[in-house]
C-alpha cells in the first residue's frame, strides 16, 4: 500500500507503490430515457469488476526550510475535524467530512490505526482595503509515520489553497490520477470581505462556507493514498512558515490569463476530437477496456446531468435566487425555500406577540404570547434545518459535480495521450516510406539518417503506446475509486440528513404539544 511506506519527509526515492483493492463498480448502465428528473435515482447503485494494477509514484522531494511545528490548541475527533463555531445569524450543523476508508490488504488493527484528520478553523482577516485577506488555521493530526509528528497546526490563505491545487495537478492529472478540486474563487464575495469594515452577516455566511469547503477540499485529498504521500501536500500541512504566494492563482496575473486560454482551447479539443473507440488496434488489445470506457464515459455524462438537475431544485429555492431563470419558475411551485419559511414564521411570532399585548382577554393575550414564543422556537428550527438542508444536500451535490468535472479532465487526458500516440506512428509511418524510397533510387548517403530517424520515431510510438497503456490502467484504478467513495459519501450524508430532519420534527410535536394545554384553557 501506498500509505504503508515510510519515506523520510521530503526525501526523493523511486519504487512502486501498491494499489488498493477497492475497485468495485458503483454504478451500473442505465439509458438516458430511464433517468429521473431531479437526478438522485441511481446515486447508490452498485456492481463492477476487480482490477489490480501497480502504481509508480515518486516519494517526497527534500525541503529547503527548517520545519516547525506546534501543537493544535484543540484536539479534533478522528472521524470528524473539529469545525470553529458559526456566528449566531448562521444557524447551521457541521458539514460531513469524508470518512477514513479501509483497505483491502491491511489487517483490521492497521486499519484502524491509520488516519490522516485535517480541520480548518479560526478564519482572520489581515489588513484592510483591497490588499486584505483572511488566514485560516489548518489543524491536522496523525499517525502516518512519513509526518514528522503526531498533531500540528500552520496557518494559511486561500491562494495558499490553489497553489496546493495546482501543484497537485501538473504532477498527477497527466498520469490519470483524479486530483479533487479546491473550492471556486468568488470575486465578488471576497470584495465584500476586503472592503467592509466591519463583519456583517453576509460576510461571515460566506467565510464560514469557504472554511468548510476548504475543510472538505482537503480532506478529500488526504484519502487519495498518492496524493496523501505527495511532498507538496506534506509540506502544505507540516511547514509552519509561510508558504511562497501563490501568483498564478490571480485571475489577472498573466498565468491567470493564459490558463483561461488553455481552457479555451481544452473545451475546443474536446468537441472537434472525439477519440476512435473502434479503433482496431484497440479493439484487438483488450488492456485497453475500450467498452469499459465507453460505458463509464456515458455514466458520468448521465451522473453529471442528474447531480446538476439536484442541484438546482436545492439552491433555486432561495428568496434571491428563485426568480432568475425561467427554471426557477417551475421549482418555485414545488419547492418552497427552508429560509424563506423561518423568515416568515418570525414575522408572524412578533405579530402574534404585538396582538398578545393589544388583547384585553387574559386568558387569549396568554394564549397569544405563548404562541408567540413557540413559533420563535420553530423559527430557530427551521433556520436550522435550513442550513442542514444546504450543507449536507447542497453543498454535497455541488461537490461532486466539480469532481465530475475532474473526472471528465482524467478521460480527456487519455485522449490527449492517444493523440501523441497517433500522431507518432503517422510520422513513424512517412518515415518508413522515405526510408524505403531512399533504397529503392538507391540514395546510400541518406539512408543511415533516414534510419535513424525511423528509430528515433519507432521509440516515441511505443513510449506514447506504454503511457496510453499506463494512462489507461491508472484511469480505471481511479474512476473505481471515485465510485466507491461517492456511495460512501451520500450515505453518510443521506442518513445525517434524515436523522436532522426526524429530530426538528419530535422537537416541532414537544412544542405544539406544550402549547396545547394553554390553547385549551381560553375560556
Amino acid at each position: 500500500m501506498a500509505d504503508s511506506r515510510e519515506p523520510p519527509p521530503f526525501e526523493e526515492t523511486h519504487g512502486d507503490a501498491e494499489s488498493e483493492d477497492i475497485f468495485k463498480s458503483a454504478v451500473e448502465s442505465q439509458p438516458k430515457e430511464e433517468l429521473s428528473r431531479n437526478g438522485i435515482d441511481d446515486l447508490m447503485s452498485g456492481g463492477g469488476e476487480e482490477v489490480s494494477l501497480d502504481d509508480d509514484t515518486p516519494a517526497a522531494q527534500p525541503a529547503q526550510s527548517k520545519l516547525e511545528f506546534r501543537t493544535p490548541e484543540e484536539e479534533f475527533n478522528k472521524s470528524s475535524p473539529v469545525a470553529t463555531s458559526p456566528p449566531a445569524e448562521m444557524k447551521i450543523s457541521d458539514a460531513p467530512q469524508p470518512q477514513p476508508r479501509k483497505t483491502a490488504n491491511k489487517s483490521s488493527e492497521e486499519q484502524e490505526d491509520t488516519f490522516l484528520n485535517i480541520s480548518v478553523s479560526d478564519p482572520q482577516k489581515i489588513g484592510d482595503g483591497m490588499g486584505a485577506y483572511v488566514v485560516y488555521k489548518v489543524h491536522t493530526k496523525t499517525n502516518l509515520p512519513y509526518y514528522k509528528k503526531k498533531g500540528f497546526s500552520v496557518s494559511r490563505r486561500f491562494s495558499d489553497f490553489l497553489g496546493l491545487h495546482g501543484k497537485l495537478v501538473e504532477k498527477h492529472l497527466h498520469l490519470g490520477r483524479i486530483v479533487p478540486p479546491a473550492p471556486e474563487k468568488d470575486m465578488i464575495g471576497m470584495t465584500k470581505i476586503k472592503m467592509s469594515k466591519d463583519e456583517t452577516i453576509s460576510s461571515a455566511e460566506f467565510v464560514e462556507k469557504r472554511r468548510i469547503a476548504l475543510e472538505r477540499y482537503l480532506n478529500r485529498t488526504a484519502e487519495h493514498p498518492v496524493l496523501r504521500m505527495d511532498p507538496d501536500f506534506r509540506e502544505f500541512l507540516e511547514m509552519e512558515v509561510d508558504l511562497p504566494k501563490a501568483k498564478s492563482t490571480s485571475a489577472l496575473s498573466g498565468a491567470g490569463v493564459m490558463r483561461l486560454f488553455n481552457r479555451v482551447g481544452d473545451s475546443v479539443n474536446k468537441m472537434t476530437f472525439k477519440m476512435d473507440e473502434s479503433d482496431p488496434v484497440l479493439i484487438t488489445n483488450p488492456q485497453y477496456a475500450i467498452q469499459w470506457f465507453e460505458e463509464k464515459q456515458h455514466q458520468i455524462e448521465n451522473l453529471d446531468q442528474q447531480l446538476g438537475s439536484a442541484h438546482k431544485c436545492r439552491i433555486l429555492g432561495g428568496p434571491s435566487q428563485r426568480h432568475s431563470s425561467s427554471y426557477s419558475k417551475n421549482i418555485k411551485q414545488n419547492f418552497f425555500s427552508l429560509a424563506e419559511l423561518a423568515l416568515n414564521t418570525g414575522a408572524f411570532a412578533k405579530s402574534a406577540a404585538m396582538l398578545g399585548n393589544c388583547e384585553e382577554h387574559t386568558a387569549l393575550s396568554r394564549a397569544l404570547s405563548q404562541l408567540s414564543e413557540v413559533e420563535e422556537k420553530i423559527e430557530q428550527l427551521q433556520s436550522q434545518q435550513a442550513g442542514q438542508d444546504f450543507f449536507l444536500l447542497a453543498e454535497l451535490l455541488k461537490d461532486y459535480i466539480a469532481l465530475i468535472g475532474a473526472v471528465k479532465d482524467v478521460f480527456h487526458q487519455r485522449v490527449k495521450v492517444y493523440q501523441t500516440w497517433q500522431h507518432a506512428q503517422q510520422v513513424l509511418t512517412k518515415k518508413r516510406e522515405q526510408k524505403a524510397k531512399l533504397e529503392l533510387v538507391g540514395k546510400t548517403d541518406k539512408i543511415p539518417q533516414a534510419k535513424e530517424e525511423v528509430i528515433e520515431w519507432e521509440a516515441k510510438s511505443e513510449r506514447g503506446q506504454e503511457e496510453f497503456e499506463n494512462i489507461s490502467k491508472m484511469i480505471r484504478k481511479e474512476v473505481e475509486r471515485f465510485e466507491k467513495s461517492r456511495v460512501h459519501d451520500f450515505k453518510v450524508s443521506i442518513i445525517k440528513y434524515m436523522e436532522s430532519l426526524l429530530e426538528t420534527q419530535q422537537q416541532l410535536i414537544k412544542h405544539w404539544e406544550a402549547f396545547l394545554p394553554e390553547a385549551k384553557a381560553i375560556a
